[in-house]
């Protein structure tokens, strides 16, 4: 085991690691800070389903230990970050038009196969709806966050279709601006602008609620309160 324990942050680029890296490293310094970048939204990907998601986290989960090598036990606590890009709004805010990519706005989303987008939703939301419900993966504390519509417009506060380098750049500005702000950042992530307040349950009960899966929401600021409760963070059995 290693002498330090070890959070596990799960998350779905390169560039969401950029802003949020330097940050959680600072905050959870009495322990060690390892990323997953998923490189895509996972619960979009064609081999995952709500059966089997839970397994394809545990699958992630040991990657990272058979890579360093970590001891099951040596983990404490899971933390996943995932956009929602609209999943839960109705079916008819789904309206079909001739664009090439998916285009959000914060009452609709545009598509070309809008059968095909309100799909996606359905599977995404029963698969968000089995995380969100996931207390623990393997005995390690498991908890999952939203940014709404995705992280760039919680961050940066635009909904915009941000091009691999716009993210990079984004992301590189924003951890150079809390670098040694820990608290800066979590005084931003809980302010009014785009917490949503209540308890885990209650902010997942309200983002999926009308077109709030599209609006500039986040319930990050719940992963530094729970924080403050270490008791119930005990590392999983080896």
């Amino acid at each position: 085991m290693t002498e330090k324990k070890v959070v596990i942050f799960i998350v779905e680029g390169s560039s969401d690691e950029a802003a949020l890296g330097t940050i959680m490293k600072e905050y959870f310094a009495s322990n060690e800070v390892q990323f997953v970048v998923v490189h895509g939204d996972i619960t979009l990907k064609d081999y995952v389903s709500a059966d089997n998601i839970i397994k394809k986290i545990k699958g992630q989960i040991e990657a990272v230990k058979n890579k360093y090598p970590y001891q099951w036990g040596d983990f404490i606590r899971i933390v996943h970050i995932v956009d929602m890009d609209g999943v839960y709004i109705p079916d008819e805010a789904v309206r079909a038009a001739d664009v090439e990519a998916v285009r959000y706005f914060e009452d609709h989303i545009e598509a070309k196969n809008v059968l095909e987008i309100r799909a996606r939703n359905k599977r995404k939301g029963e698969i968000l709806y089995k995380l969100r419900t996931t207390g623990k993966i393997r005995g390690i504390p498991y908890q999952i966050y939203f940014n709404s519509c995705n992280l760039e417009h919680v961050l940066y506060g635009e909904l915009k279709d941000f091009t691999n380098e716009e993210k990079e750049i984004r992301s590189d500005n924003f951890a150079d601006l809390y670098e040694g702000r820990a608290e800066a950042f979590i005084e931003f992530i809980s302010g009014l602008a785009v917490a949503v307040p209540g308890t885990y349950k209650d902010t997942w009960n309200y983002i999926e609620k009308n077109c709030n899966s599209l609006n500039r929401h986040s319930n990050m600021h719940l992963l530094f309160e729970q924080n403050g409760a270490s008791s119930q963070f005990t590392a999983a059995a080896p």
